[in-house]
């Protein structure tokens, strides 16, 4: 082992896309573990939408990270020190070590992860994205046979997954991205319509996609997307809203296109049900059937997945702000080491 490692502190709040103003790169000496603890090396550190809010002060459901705290994030570590019987050394597991290339955390909290799977699954197709997706669109969005399910970004780990879960439970699948190959992995996906938000008439293609209208429609973007899709919701449509990526930033450029007053309309109207939700809320009841189910659909292909792994912590903040720009294909992951 090295003597020190670096992590990613946050130096100040972010007034629109972070810069490495932003951050101070510290080393500290690499922790010893203790009783019930397991030291771990970084391999692979997820990027995820959610991170941007929490580098922000603003309340919402979990605290912000403190100025000069660790930024967060999931990882998937190998075990260099244990003291703990929950783990071994050289075990590789999923843990929460943030955007550091060492970390210590509680053993019993981490998961040993399945060799028959590619590892980087746990931070994307097999883990929390995954899992939001699942969670979201049968608790929230209980897609019917026949229905017509739509979701936004999905290219991505989440939008993905819920177009083809979709699938899976006999309802078609709308996925809307942006620009011409991430049309065409959707396609790949099995997608029945694949929709380029960047094209001149999203409302003309998504009528024409949608004929009968839009049964459930994932929020993960907000924004003109939003605007395009409201009018296309059908009586008693669902819309589980897990984000709004397009308007993180805060900048007036990605501002919502949709007046409150319209959007409530639009609520009363047809008698949606919009339901913000934060998958955690969801983990007790049904995270075991997820993996259960996930895992069997990925190994029989039934589920496929596309992961954009970027090499070096140097890296971390130009791959963060790529993907909240929607520069990535995929799930963002960053190769820490070896």
């Amino acid at each position: 082992m090295t003597e020190t490692y670096r992590s990613y502190r946050l130096a100040a709040r972010p007034q629109g896309a972070p810069t490495a103003d932003d951050f101070d790169i510290v080393a500290k000496p690499i922790p010893t573990p203790r009783e019930g603890q397991a030291v771990l090396r970084t391999l692979y550190l997820s990027l995820d939408p959610y991170m941007r809010g929490r580098m922000d002060d603003a309340k919402s459901y979990a605290k912000p990270v403190e100025i000069g705290g660790l930024m967060v994030g999931a990882t998937v570590s190998e075990v260099v020190a244990t003291e703990s019987d929950a783990v071994a050394v050289g075990d590789v597991v999923l843990g929460y070590g943030g955007w550091a290339e060492y970390s210590v955390e509680d053993a019993a909290g981490l998961r040993v992860l399945d060799p028959e799977v590619p590892v980087t699954t746990a931070l994307g197709v097999l883990g929390m994205p995954g899992f939001t997706a699942y969670a979201g669109l049968l608790a929230l969005g209980k897609p019917q046979e026949g229905e017509t399910v739509a979701v936004a970004a999905a290219t991505g780990p989440v939008g993905s997954a819920v177009g083809q879960i979709a699938k899976i439970k006999g309802a078609k699948a709308i996925g809307i991205a942006g620009g011409e190959k991430k049309v065409a992995l959707l396609k790949e996906f099995g997608f029945d319509e694949a929709l380029d938000h960047r094209g001149d008439d999203l409302r003309g293609a998504l009528k024409a996609a949608a004929p009968n209208g839009i049964d459930v429609y994932f929020e993960n973007v907000g924004g003109p997307v939003w605007d395009a899709v409201l009018p296309r919701l059908n009586l008693y449509g669902r819309v589980p809203v897990c984000g709004l990526v397009a308007n993180y930033n805060g900048t007036a450029e990605f501002a919502p296109a949709g007046s409150m007053e319209r959007v409530m309309r639009s609520v009363l109207t047809k008698s949606l049900t919009i339901r913000g939700f934060i998958q955690t809320e969801f983990v007790e009841s049904m995270h075991d059937d997820f993996l259960r189910d996930m895992t069997e659909w990925v190994k029989s292909g039934q589920v496929k997945y596309q992961e954009e792994i970027i090499d070096g912590f140097d890296n971390v903040l130009d791959a963060f702000n790529g993907m909240l720009g929607g520069k990535n294909f995929g799930k963002t992951v960053v190769k820490i080491a070896e």
